[in-house]
């Protein structure tokens, strides 16, 4: 298994890391394209379709982002997009995660359909919109999640003893997401120290949050993208334990599916465009 997950993750970098760096926009736009038509394929799955079903929803969601790219609509998104869908995540993931795995099958088919192809289409612009800011940009934004995740990991395995959300995650604790908080904090301080020496990346989501926010919004906005990341992760762990599925797929070995990789980013990726718009 971790063979498996070292292999994978190398493969995913050498198709990632070439799209980041390129000059133009098309190569990570159309990798990522084809990634978030693969988490629509699975999103499909894990609320009830069946195969040709779930492959239509993907190319939904592939033709949906794909026409905002040739309409040019994709690169110049108006901030209240990132507005709604930010509120939306807060607002529908927590009545959602209050509900609980028995109450998700009971929501209309459609209804869950059209949250899944809505929330990936708007997180392929959002990531698209943080690629244009540049690399120090999109890789902070990436990183706000993975250290959250981290972090939580380590600190919920030393200091986890209250539950988060037992009947969805019972691994999560609330010590877990403070630890993620901490983590992302850290992360914040180091960047911007690293910025000052080498700033060859360009500017990072924390740089543009303190430079257009100030010093104050910059930690509340962190917090809230923290919380956001685990209201991304367990929406999908909430749909997967509705489906008495254990991963959304088994697309990368080793590491599930698509949506087990960017489950968090889904509700993060928006909120940063939000918080940064100007």
């Amino acid at each position: 298994m971790l063979l498996q997950r070292v292999i994978t993750a190398l493969v995913l970098m050498a198709l990632l890391m070439p799209a980041l760096l390129a000059d133009s926009l098309l190569p990570f736009a159309a990798l990522s394209l084809l990634m978030v038509g693969a988490a629509g394929w699975e999103w499909g799955r894990l609320n009830g379709l069946g195969a040709a079903g779930a492959v239509a929803l993907g190319i939904a969601v592939a033709l949906t982002c794909g026409a905002a790219w040739w309409t040019g609509w994709a690169l110049a998104v108006p901030a209240i997009v990132w507005w709604l869908a930010s509120a939306g995540w807060v607002i529908g993931g927590g009545l959602a995660l209050r509900a609980g795995p028995p109450a998700w099958p009971h929501l209309p088919q459609v209804a869950r359909l059209v949250l899944g192809w809505l929330m990936l289409s708007v997180a392929w612009l959002a990531l698209t919109a943080a690629k244009q800011r540049g690399l120090g940009f999109i890789l902070s934004a990436m990183c706000i999640v993975w250290a959250a995740d981290i972090a939580a990991y380590f600190g919920g395995r030393a200091l986890g003893r209250r539950k988060l959300a037992p009947s969805i995650s019972p691994g999560k604790s609330w010590e877990g997401v403070w630890s993620g908080m901490v983590g992302v904090g850290l992360l914040a301080w180091g960047w911007m120290a690293a910025e000052k020496v080498w700033s060859v990346a360009g500017p990072s989501v924390f740089s543009a949050l303190l430079a257009q926010r100030g010093l104050v919004l910059l930690v509340v906005g962190l917090i809230a993208l923290c919380g956001l990341s685990v209201v991304g992760d367990l929406v999908e762990s909430m749909a997967k334990r509705a489906a008495g599925a254990k991963d959304s797929s088994r697309l990368l070995p080793g590491h599930g599916g698509v949506l087990d990789r960017i489950d968090a980013l889904l509700p993060v990726l928006p909120a940063v465009m939000a918080l940064t718009a100007v």
